[in-house]
Order: structure tokens, then C-alpha cells, then sequence
């Protein structure tokens, strides 16, 4: 779908729509963005988040709960354009990015909450592929996600 908005979508789908609260800043070069949702479990490793970036995107938005941590960064400028070569189309993250200036340029759409300059360590922890929750919204894996300026809406793949 092109040409959305997430609010006409709400006005659409009514509560049908998970709708995520206040929180989540622009940070990509996209500031609307759609696809099916992978997800990613870590905290303050973003091991799993450069496996999967690493991997086909085709159109889908990562989505990946750090669990709100401004520690450190989960996803920088190599990690976005490694997104941006692998046909993702965007990143939604409940931590924090860096090289925030070189990530607005790039043809991805990428939510976070904050910028830090702080990377991450890589220990090889994580999860994908499994049910994550934050700023009251419940993502799965192959539910569609909606984002743009207005903010982010997800619509269940047991509803759509």
C-alpha cells in the first residue's frame, strides 16, 4: 500500500489497529514507511539486529524491542545501509540509534526513541521471530506494520 496515513487507517479500522503511544522519534530518510513485521528481542546487544538486517528484507520493518534502554546504540549507519542494500523498509526500535545525520540521507525508515553516541557489545544474544511488546502495541511476526509522521500503527495478520 502506498499513500497511507495512519490516520486514515485508524479512521478505517477503528481499534481493529494497535496504535503505538507517544514515544518514538523520525530518524530515517523515510518518514512513512509499511511492510510485515520481523521481530527482534536484545538488550543493549545488537547482535540479532545485524543478523537479520543481514538477511533479505523484502519490504519488511524490523522491529526490534530493546527494551527501552538509552544505554547504547542498537543500530548505526552500517547496520541501516546494510537494511537499505537488503530491501528492508524500515526499523522501529524502543532503544536508541547513532549516526543520526547519515541515517536521515538513506532510503530506510527508522523510529527509535533517542540517539546516543555509545555502541553496542556485540555478545551474541537475542532473540527473532518472537512476540515483542512496547509503548502498549503487541508485535508478531507477520503482522503489517504502518508508519509516518502521526506515529505507528500495526494491524494483526489474525485481522488483516
Amino acid at each position: 500500500m502506498t499513500g497511507f496515513k495512519t490516520a486514515d487507517l485508524y479512521d478505517e479500522f477503528g481499534e481493529q489497529l494497535q496504535v503505538c503511544m507517544p514515544g518514538l522519534s523520525d530518524f530515517g530518510g523515510r518518514r512513512a514507511f509499511t511492510g510485515p513485521v520481523e521481530t527482534v528481542r536484545c538488550h543493549n546487544d545488537n547482535s540479532r539486529v545485524r543478523e537479520c538486517v543481514s538477511q533479505p528484507g523484502q519490504g519488511r520493518v524490523l522491529v526490534v524491542d530493546g527494551g527501552g534502554s538509552l544505554h547504547c546504540a542498537l543500530l548505526g549507519d552500517l547496520l541501516a545501509q546494510k537494511a537499505v542494500d537488503n530491501g528492508w523498509a524500515g526499523i522501529v526500535i524502543n532503544g536508541c540509534i547513532r549516526d543520526a545525520a547519515d541515517i536521515a540521507a538513506m532510503p530506510l525508515g527508522v523510529k527509535a526513541l533517542a540517539t546516543i553516541p555509545r555502541k553496542s557489545v556485540r555478545r551474541d544474544r537475542g532473540e527473532t521471530g518472537v512476540p515483542v511488546s512496547f509503548l502498549g502495541v503487541d508485535f508478531s511476526p507477520g503482522d503489517r506494520l504502518y508508519a509516518d509522521e502521526d506515529g505507528v500503527v500495526v494491524l494483526s495478520r489474525q485481522t488483516s
